[in-house]
């Protein structure tokens, strides 16, 4: 098929006109998960002219069942890179830029977000959505939002002073946790969670996804590495099965999943490059004095404290061995009986906190009780590929939209029994996320000081009147009772190319004229 016959059916569809716009435009997609795979497809079929794809994780086995630009051979290799060579397959005309990168890093300021025409998220975690939200408004450029959650889903569209932006409507404490947030780089107690729950549990007492074929694929200089960790896996995974219900079974579990495992993924330098790389456990000294430790006898006070490394080994090994003689009793009359987690089975339920405790601390993450990990594994709702589909069908409508002008077509959408349209709504005015101004401040940080930024910048360029306040995140830079680091070079601040500094002023004469003011530096 040619290049003009390709995109003969989406043009009539949407017009010429509109397809050039299209076809034209630079596109940002930032999230390479079960949305972003089918998105990726959606743009390269459509014919999106310009697309750059940022993702910084790896694909992991159980992201096969609904990521489906991802196959076997892919285990541990970049999202981005390989949903942008799948993504190929279907158009290979398409021009497709892949970053296995993370969209915090500092190559992608407000310059790099600037060159793009339209900006779509598939991410899954909130604080990275908050962060493009607010390089958007930054860059003014339009950002389409998404998310999915089991059968339900949304899409919303934010623009700088035209609609509410991501941040402008609270968002409540999450009680539902999508699937999709097990991964080989735990960020949060939740991920350990499902990991414990939806992969580790499966793999040992349900229906292993690998227990049908070995990986055999052509090994390259680039994915070396990853071939060799993912043939030792499978080589310690087929011992572990042969060794069920033998004395020595709980050790090597512990010692393949919380050491052994983790040495490998340490090969990996490029996942640690912007994350605190986990550390392994040992088993002796995990083991040591577990003889001794006993459950409390308040039962309520063992429920709801944090267990010791100890105490998450003993009982890890104990609900192991108790599960492991369940699944090996079922099979004597039925070769194809697996178990399935039951938050009220205490066995299960043991083993799921001891070994999301144990992958907490191999990640310096905060560990939970098990009166918590009940609570939060019981609602743990699984990623539905069917709806990612439907959402990123949605997300391709919106953009479709925005990139020809038509704002009186756009709607955000909410998907759930139906899919229902919603009008765009007008930015809220107590929003402290798009109410701030953006101002780019080239400058160069090893000579400027703090001092010029607030005298210079703040006090004579901009004409900020009151008490100035100078923040970095949460980190206080300077005050009117905080002086000391004014006559600092930025660069000595740990200032550098990308950060934003937060300005605020305080002036009781005339509070209309207190403001906030991001300053993103751009390195000169």
């Amino acid at each position: 098929m040619t290049v003009a016959g390709r995109y003969e059916d989406i043009e009539h569809t949407i017009g010429k006109d509109v397809f050039e716009k299209v076809s034209s435009s630079r596109v940002l997609m930032v999230g390479a998960g079960g949305i972003g795979c089918e998105l990726l497809k959606n743009l390269a079929m459509c014919g999106f002219g310009d697309i750059e794809v940022v993702d910084l994780d790896t694909i992991d086995l159980s992201n096969l069942n609904r990521q489906f630009l991802f196959q076997k051979q892919h285990v541990g290799k970049a999202k981005a890179e390989v949903a942008r060579t799948s993504a190929l397959q279907f158009n290979p005309s398409a021009k497709i830029k892949s970053h296995h990168a993370s969209i915090y890093e500092p190559q992608f300021d407000i310059k790099w977000f600037k060159s793009f025409d339209l900006v779509l998220n598939a991410l899954d975690n909130l604080a990275a959505r908050r962060h493009v939200n607010t390089m958007c408004l930054a860059a003014n450029v339009p950002l389409v939002e998404s998310g999915t959650e089991g059968f339900k889903g949304q899409v919303t569209l934010h623009m700088k002073k035209k609609t509410r932006c991501y941040d402008c409507d609270g968002k409540p404490s999450r009680k539902t946790y999508p699937v999709c947030t097990i991964r080989s780089t735990p960020s949060a107690p939740i991920h350990c969670i499902v990991w414990a729950k939806n992969y580790l549990f499966n793999q040992l007492f349900g229906r292993a996804e690998e227990e049908d074929a070995a990986i055999n694929v052509e090994e390259t200089s680039e994915n070396a590495k990853e071939m060799e960790h993912l043939r030792k896996e499978n080589d310690a995974l087929n011992r572990l099965r042969e060794a069920a219900g033998k004395p020595e079974y709980g050790r090597l579990v512990f010692e393949k999943v919380f050491t052994d495992d983790v040495k490998g993924l340490l090969l990996m330098e490029e996942l640690w490059r912007a994350r605190t790389p986990p550390k392994p456990l040992q088993f002796a000294e995990a083991t040591s004095g577990i003889d001794e430790i006993r459950p409390d006898a308040d039962a309520l006070a063992w429920e709801q404290k944090t267990w010791s490394l100890q105490e998450n080994t003993k009982l890890f090994l104990e609900s192991l061995d108790a599960l492991s003689q369940r699944l090996i009793e079922g099979r004597q009359g039925d070769s194809e009986y697996t178990l399935a987690f039951d938050k009220e089975d205490e066995p299960a339920l043991n083993f799921v906190t001891a070994t999301a405790n144990l992958r907490a601390l191999v990640y310096g993450l905060e560990q939970k009780s098990r009166f918590t990990v009940k609570e939060m594994a019981g609602n743990i709702i699984p990623a539905v590929a069917t709806t990612n589909a439907i959402i990123a069908g949605l997300v391709v409508l919106q953009a479709i939209n925005v990139l020809s002008g038509q704002w009186e077509a756009c709607k955000n959408a909410w998907v759930a029994r139906s899919i229902e349209p919603e009008a765009l709504s007008a930015p809220n005015p107590q929003c402290p996320v798009c109410t701030t101004g953006a101002l780019t401040l080239a400058i160069n940080t090893s000579k400027a000081t703090l001092r010029r930024i607030i005298e210079q910048v703040v006090q004579s360029d901009l004409g900020l009147p009151g008490d100035i306040t100078a923040q970095e995140g949460e980190r206080l830079l300077y005050d009117f009772d905080f002086e000391d680091n004014l006559d600092r070079p930025l660069k000595d601040l740990g200032i550098s190319h990308s950060s934003k500094v937060v300005i605020t002023n305080d002036y009781d004469e005339d509070e209309s004229k207190n403001v906030l003011v991001a300053l993103y530096i751009e390195q000169r």
